[in-house]
């Protein structure tokens, strides 16, 4: 490329949006920005004792303005007229009811408070219940409409959502045209789209979450009549979604002259199809054939891919979902994860963190400044002291055990109705030594998931850390090395998604022929690479065994099996 050129990666995870200005040509980042999601912060729409999580599209537009145009101040005019495609990656699934002209429900008078309206965020869990229905229902049929989701439909995406909305919500139900993914959204709003039946949907979201497959007919979804038989309120909506889906370097069209004068840019630049984000986020971080693609944030989610050719039909039992193009093109991807890693901590750090919140402000002693002061020291440090208290403890073997379902149970076979729980608690089990429980248990976990990849015989030849906790957390990163008994690799840049995106983006303007030239060109490398300790493993395995143990026995309990 002679000409300069710079493409856009629009990264929205759970709490913000993040975007990056790129130099096409080697993935050197211009400019960055984020904003934080203000009516997330607050808190609303959420009920987290329903498990209820709501985002509202209001926060989503003014965090595309906030920070496009922010990254655009720092680069510069030059650069931005420069500036040739964007793509967006979103969490996922987090859909939302829609009207025939694609404008989310609540967007729309009357509707802009009520969470039904809103974008059902992945963490929310509300339709456990019809996510049951669905599993049952699918046995019933000759054709396996499950077998490319790992044979378990769950509470986190689509389908479950939507009849969830449908049932709970007349209102909804009455304004409800149809039901669109946030990274399907996006695309469609920067490009002015007015037609639902002209939203191009990736087959990301489709094939991972939606039960789209081209094997099942030429419309992809299942028949009607799988849907009408589940409820009757789903009768006819298949033909109010769609029938193709697209791969990310597809474009979905050009900025509209609104957003293109809104973000200051020219019409011309190129929207792509978008992604979720850890699929764009394995392409940032230059995933390879059979290496496990780690985004660890608040959840994981974990990307392999693989030729078709060498799967040979292989259909992997208890993963999110296997699909051909959904993380590259050419490929099949494969996606597995844990429903809550950093939430863990996070978690953790909250309820440690109870009295400095509740019991501080009611210091006579201290003045409010002082009181907000400490209170900032202390959260700030209480993460990095519990590491060093618990990275300082000696191994055993009968130290406290935890099991990481404190949002449910992504992968291996997904039950979000499952719960976290500790055990071996004595009193001498302080706070470092149950939080080593729970860093352990989040990466028994992720063990997990690496060895149902191999049973079913898709081999794991190695291991690639992304996302904050992956660079932030030399301990948690080296138990996770000693825990599997693989080497890590931690991607060099700390915006493996967007910059994801950014390479989506370029190929999409045609500055690449194909993703892989642009990871290749626009790749960051690797600056960290943990590798396991074996002495510290065969304690890790007895204690894993005991992790599989525990979780079977809470299982049956849970299910009345026990």
């Amino acid at each position: 490329m002679r000409e300069e050129n710079f493409v856009i990666g629009m990264d929205f995870g759970t709490d913000s949006v993040r975007s990056i200005i790129v130099d096409a040509s080697n993935g050197g980042e211009i400019a960055a920005s984020v904003y934080y999601y203000p009516r997330w912060k607050e808190g609303l729409y959420c009920n987290p004792s329903k498990s209820q999580f709501r985002q509202h599209p209001q926060d989503y537009i003014e965090g595309i303005e906030s920070t496009v145009k922010d990254c655009i101040r720092q680069a510069g005019p030059v650069v931005a007229a420069a500036i040739r495609a964007i793509s967006v990656d979103t969490t996922g699934s987090s859909p939302v009811a829609v009207d025939a002209q694609g404008t989310p429900l609540g967007l729309l008078p009357g509707f802009e408070q009520n969470p039904n309206a809103l974008f059902v965020l992945w963490k929310d869990h509300t339709s456990t219940k019809e996510a049951a229905q669905i599993n049952t229902h699918a046995a019933q049929f000759s054709t396996n409409y499950l077998s490319y989701v790992g044979g378990i439909y769950s509470s986190e995406w689509f389908w479950a959502k939507l009849l969830h909305i449908l049932r709970e919500d007349p209102e909804v139900r009455k304004a409800c045209y149809s039901f669109v993914e946030h990274c399907d959204w996006v695309p469609f709003l920067l490009t002015g789209g007015k037609d639902v039946h002209q939203l191009k949907r990736g087959v990301c979201a489709a094939g991972h979450k939606a039960l789209w497959a081209r094997e099942f007919g030429p419309e992809g979804l299942p028949t009607d009549s799988f849907f009408s038989s589940l409820d009757p309120l789903l009768e006819g909506f298949t033909s109010r979604l769609f029938t193709e889906t697209y791969t990310s370097d597809t474009a979905a069209g050009t900025l509209s002259p609104e957003w293109a004068q809104r973000l200051g840019l020219s019409e011309a630049v190129m929207v792509g199809v978008g992604a979720f984000d850890a699929h764009m986020g394995a392409v940032g971080g230059q995933i390879e054939p059979y290496h496990l693609s780690k985004v660890m944030g608040t959840s994981t989610c974990d990307m392999l891919v693989a030729p078709g050719s060498e799967l040979q039909g292989k259909l992997v039992r208890g993963i999110c979902g296997q699909v051909d193009g959904s993380v590259i093109p050419g490929m099949i991807g494969l996606e597995a994860g844990q429903s809550a890693f950093g939430d863990t901590y996070a978690w953790w750090k909250e309820v440690l963190s109870w009295p400095i919140k509740q019991l501080l402000p009611q210091s006579k002693l201290l003045s409010a400044e002082q009181i907000r002061a400490l209170q900032d020291e202390i959260s700030g440090s209480l993460i990095s002291s519990l590491t060093q208290a618990a990275a300082a403890l000696p191994l055993e073997e009968d130290a406290p055990l935890a099991i990481d379902w404190l949002n449910g149970r992504r992968t291996p076979d997904a039950d979000q109705v499952l719960t976290g729980a500790i055990s071996g608690l004595h009193l001498s089990s302080d706070a470092p030594k149950m939080f080593r429980a729970w860093v352990e248990a989040t990466c028994f976990g992720a063990r997990a998931i690496v060895e149902r990849f191999i049973s079913e015989g898709v081999p794991v030849k190695g291991l690639i850390g992304l996302g904050g906790v992956a660079r932030k957390s030399p301990y948690i990163m080296q138990t996770l090395s000693d825990v599997i008994g693989m080497p890590i690799r931690i991607h060099k840049s700390e915006q493996t998604c967007a910059l994801g995106a950014a390479m989506f983006a370029a190929t999409v303007a045609g500055l690449y022929p194909n993703v892989a030239d642009a990871m290749a060109a626009m790749g960051q490398g690797f600056d960290q690479e943990y590798h396991p300790d074996f002495q510290k493993k065969e304690l890790y395995d007895r204690r894993y065994h005991k992790y599989v143990s525990l979780g079977k026995y809470l299982e049956g309990v849970t299910h009345g099996r026990a």
